[in-house]
């Protein structure tokens, strides 16, 4: 079985080889012409986007057409496909994946799932699923992992501002923290119940909102052993308090400090810093 995800899962390109995982680009349109996101670093992602100020570059799914010729091209070698993707409510990324795996029934056997976040969040996973593969776990003992995973992750944030959701049009529901309250530093999660992005609590300072997003995270996980997956666009300083604040109030069990995905990025701008949590006791038998 082939596994596909989509670039939005951040997942290190090292990862994506030795598990065999295959890629579909999910692309940044600036005005000089369009990017596939894994193509560009996040520094000289940032770089042009900060030169670009106020104007912003808009993303862009895969065609479903650009799905159906991977699913194509996988099929020779497997005609068994599980396509893991975005969360549907925050992008038409898996409908485009749907109907061209459609479009390529005869050649393909498509499954596909709905992660339902994003970020580490989505990587727990798609790791879920490769190594549950290379492990000659079933589709059903795969799949009901992959469930626990979706249901017990947190996938929570906070940005130095929320220009950039705001002229990227991905506000959703931390919509009434706009205006005025701009400098505001929201904590912002991916709901469960829809996979959109909710409002926890907001704050004035960076160091505020990361104690709040951590509070959040211990209601949530008390002294679970826990996997945390620290992410920033361009804000080291911010990630490595973040990852004082778990280390010191969570039962962290394997901590990482990785870059977001520029396509992700678009919407955040540079100042992003949050992280992705799930369970240890759902990754550690795959691992």
């Amino acid at each position: 079985m082939k596994i596909v995800t989509d670039c939005a899962a951040d997942m290190p390109t090292s990862e994506l080889e030795e598990l065999d995982i295959t890629q579909a680009p999910l692309f940044i349109q600036f005005p000089e012409g369009e990017v596939n996101s894994a193509d560009i670093s996040a520094d000289d992602f940032y770089n042009r986007l900060e030169a670009m100020r106020p104007a912003i570059p808009s993303t862009a799914q895969p065609s479903s057409g650009l799905f159906e010729q991977l699913y194509r091209k996988l099929a020779e070698s497997s005609k068994e496909i599980f396509s893991i993707h975005i969360s549907s409510g925050l992008s038409g990324t898996l409908n485009s994946a749907q109907v061209g795996g459609e479009q390529a029934r005869e050649a393909a056997n498509v499954h596909f799932w709905d992660t339902m976040t994003l970020s580490g969040g989505q990587r727990f996973q798609v790791l879920a699923a490769a190594l549950g593969q290379r492990a000659g776990w079933t589709m059903e003992k795969i799949q009901e992992r992959m469930a626990a995973i979706r249901e017990q992750t947190e996938v929570i944030y906070t940005l130095e501002t929320l220009e950039y959701l705001a002229r990227g049009g991905r506000i959703g529901r931390v919509q009434a923290l706009l205006g005025s309250v701009l400098k505001l530093k929201p904590v912002i999660h991916v709901s469960h119940e829809d996979g959109k992005y909710s409002t926890v609590s907001k704050a004035r300072t960076i160091p505020a909102a990361l104690q709040s997003l951590t509070d959040y995270l211990v209601s949530v996980y008390q002294r679970t052993p826990l996997w945390v997956n620290v992410l920033h666009g361009r804000f080291q300083q911010g990630a490595e308090m973040l990852s004082e604040m778990v280390e010191e109030r969570l039962n962290v069990a394997k901590l990482e400090v990785n870059r977001i995905s520029p396509v992700l990025g678009v919407h955040t701008g540079p100042g992003i810093v949050g992280c992705a949590v799930v369970p240890m006791k759902l990754m550690e038998d795959l691992i």
